[in-house]
């Protein structure tokens, strides 16, 4: 049985109920349409088998569409009061459903545990200002994620799913490579949120894939990509001299690995910035 999703009229009751005023530091932009939420589960294709984890659940909008569906979902709030709330819109709104819902009041960016069964997917409408860092921290945190669909902004999305040699290529990209395919899902209208954003909204898909076989560590691979674009458009061999030790330490590292020291970061992928690692040990 559906729930009774919210529309603009209970998201305005609600935050008029807690005084709440929607602010940008907080990346707080609501979502008001049933019509966005439902197709954001839908796209995610989630199951009655999986468990969701939501970060940034806010008022409960997507919180709801997905527990017309999921087994069980699972919101990270960092907000006191939006946390505290919570429930109580679940009880109104899906009061069947209230037993396979819990808020856990904390910073995704520092969570290192959460209740309950482990969660299978992610789908959620990710602060905007954090939403790379706390993607990543929870592909890390979570290998049970086997997928997932999350909303962030435009430029953001492109950047997650942008391929090597492309404008967007950077940092983000390839290091969510690590973890899973990513790949664009869509884009978000601004007039779906209240108040409404002045950026466009992107939706990305993940899913997950092993890591890359190697003898290096993930913060050594991370290590040598964040080297790698500190100076965009500059060569392999200069860039990663202070990882290296020296230029000439550097160049041997990428010569073993196959790889040209005049490359440029942006123009490789996830497997030759493992092998980069490797050599630099």
């Amino acid at each position: 049985m559906p729930s009774t999703l919210l529309g603009p009229a209970e998201i305005r009751a609600i935050a008029a109920e807690l005084d709440l005023r929607p602010t940008k530091q907080k990346g707080q932009n609501f979502v008001i349409d049933p019509n966005t939420v439902r197709r954001i589960v839908r796209d995610s294709d989630i199951t009655a088998e999986d468990v969701v984890l939501e970060v940034g659940p806010g008022l409960g909008s997507l919180t709801l569409a997905l527990l017309e569906v999921a087994s069980r979902v699972v919101a990270i709030e960092i907000d006191p009061l939006l946390a505290e709330r919570l429930p109580a819109t679940i009880a109104l709104h899906a009061p069947e459903r209230v037993s396979r819902f819990e808020v856990v009041l904390a910073d995704a960016l520092r969570v290192t545990s959460l209740p309950g069964p482990a969660p299978t997917a992610l789908v959620a409408n990710l602060p905007y200002n954090v939403s790379v860092p706390v993607l990543l921290h929870l592909l890390a945190l979570l290998p049970s994620l086997e997928r997932g669909l999350v909303m962030v902004q435009s430029e953001v999305a492109d950047r997650l799913a942008a391929s090597p040699g492309s404008k967007t290529y950077g940092i983000p990209s390839v290091k969510a490579a690590w973890f899973a395919d990513v790949r664009r899902a869509g884009a978000i209208g601004r007039n779906v949120f209240w108040p409404a954003p002045n950026v466009d909204s992107g939706l990305v898909a993940w899913t997950r894939r092993e890591p890359p076989s190697t003898t290096a560590t993930r913060q050594q691979v991370f290590a040598v990509i964040d080297a790698a674009f500190a100076q965009r458009r500059k060569a392999l061999r200069p860039v990663l001299r202070n990882l290296a030790g020296s230029a000439e330490a550097a160049e041997a590292a990428l010569v073993a690995a196959g790889i040209d020291p005049m490359q440029r970061g942006e123009q490789l992928g996830i497997d030759e910035f493992v092998r980069i690692a490797e050599q630099l040990g």
